[in-house]
């Protein structure tokens, strides 16, 4: 049997691989200090941004789809890690510069940046059977150097944290006829800012927040914006020029788009706000087991841990979630899990609780798709694993804040980031609307 502390290797140096790695450092007692690989030269993910799309100017592909404007959409009340707190001064919705020096604080605060190996591109994670492993397994991590030498190194590992992010491979739906298209086709990823589209007509297929948020910044360059989806109408007052249309079925020969309700369209510009896939290029799916389709990734226990390899967690899967707490709750579960603190149910129970769930979802009219969107259940579902993990859980104020931000976004969402937050204690907050 093994002896000694645990070595963990964590993919990506986001927010999601600096909170992984500040967990590992906290529980020294049954962890060596982690190794956390990171493909560029700096910390803070999808945070840093990058001017260019495309490709940077080392030739390297840009992985941020942070736009020049951009704002966060949640209070830095509630999107904050709860040991953490974005400074005071700050307004609660914050650029995104600001969430990028609060990750290079975090960073230096809990001292993760001498356990960061930059420009490393992690080309392999493969499974290793071994008696001296954590539950008679280990990996090996194979690793290149991507500025200069290119010399690839092989290291072993406990288990594997991957937190390489999920906002950079752009989900293209499968529309019939789209290559009819004759104006300028793009995807929220490669939007940086507004003015080279002033004169131009923009059709905006998504009205997830991304969506919502760039027809805002182009109608204040030109119009008309459409914002073409199939939910249910927006219940909020929107901007001048920024209108509502139905959900795009196909292109037609000449290059019409055909709406839900039979119109058609032809704007100058179709940019998708569709989200992304799910994307490991160093894991094999078919070796370990893993499916990965349609926004989905299975079988994993509590959306973390795969079922057959439970060294193995993949953090951050979940959708219309507030992103740095529920990290900060899924990498001490994994942790948990690793250190013996909590002990995991048998193979065959965790699939047949990842199948139950899943099942439950479909049962209930969720698509496939949909299946890691927890939303309204992700403050449950923190607790759930807090309560598993045996660490503290997140403080009330926590879901009311958010569930309140996200009703005030969707009845105001030209005026509802001038909001202003304050939490009064655990369970209660102040909000000032600040006047037009």
């Amino acid at each position: 049997m093994r002896s000694g502390k645990l070595r963990v290797a964590v993919i990506g140096a986001g927010a999601a691989g600096l909170c992984a790695a500040r967990h590992v450092l906290a529980r020294g007692g049954s962890f060596s200090p982690p190794t956390v690989f990171e493909l560029s030269e700096r910390v803070g993910g999808t945070w840093v941004y990058e001017e260019r799309v495309g490709k940077d100017q080392r030739g390297r592909t840009v992985h941020s789809s942070m736009y020049r404007d951009l704002r966060t959409n949640i209070p830095k009340e509630v999107m904050a890690f709860p040991d953490f707190p974005f400074e005071k001064r700050l307004p609660s919705f914050v650029h995104h510069s600001e969430v990028r020096r609060y990750l290079e604080q975090y960073c230096q605060q809990y001292r993760l940046r001498e356990h960061i190996q930059f420009g490393t591109s992690v080309e392999s994670v493969k499974p290793v059977a071994t008696e001296k492993g954590w539950r008679g397994l280990a990996w090996d991590v194979t690793t290149s150097d991507v500025t200069g030498t290119k010399d690839t190194t092989t290291e072993r590992f406990d288990a594997v944290m991957v937190c390489n992010g999920h906002f950079f491979d752009p989900y293209i739906p499968p529309i019939p006829g789209l290559e009819n298209f004759k104006g300028t086709l793009m995807h929220s990823h490669d939007y940086r800012c507004p003015e080279p589209f002033a004169g131009q007509s923009v059709l905006l297929l998504g009205a997830g927040l991304s969506g919502l948020d760039i027809a805002q910044e182009l109608s204040a360059v030109t119009r008309p914006v459409t914002l073409s989806h199939s939910q249910p109408p927006l219940r909020s007052p929107l901007p001048r020029g920024m209108l509502e249309a139905p959900g795009v079925q196909r292109v037609r020969g000449d290059g019409a788009l055909e709406l839900g309700d039979g119109s058609l369209v032809r704007p100058d510009v179709f940019m998708f706000c569709t989200g992304y896939k799910f994307t490991f290029p160093f894991l094999e799916p078919g070796e370990l087991g893993l499916q990965l389709r349609s926004h989905m990734v299975s079988p994993l226990y509590k959306h973390l841990l795969h079922t057959a390899f439970p060294s193995l967690s993949i953090v951050g899967l979940c959708r219309a979630i507030c992103p740095f707490p529920h990290f900060h709750c899924q990498t001490q579960f994994a942790l948990s899990v690793l250190d013996g603190s909590f002990t995991l149910p048998s193979r065959e129970q965790m699939d047949r609780e990842v199948d139950t769930e899943i099942r439950r979802l479909l049962d209930s009219g969720v698509p496939l798709r949909h299946v890691l969107k927890l939303d309204a259940e992700q403050w449950d579902y923190n607790d759930h694993l807090a309560a598993l993990g045996n660490f503290p859980a997140l403080p009330p104020y926590w879901r009311s804040l958010y569930q309140a931000n996200k009703e005030f976004r969707a009845t105001d969402l030209m005026n509802y980031k001038r909001y202003s937050y304050q939490v009064l204690s655990d369970t209660d907050w102040s909000v000032e609307r600040h006047p037009h």
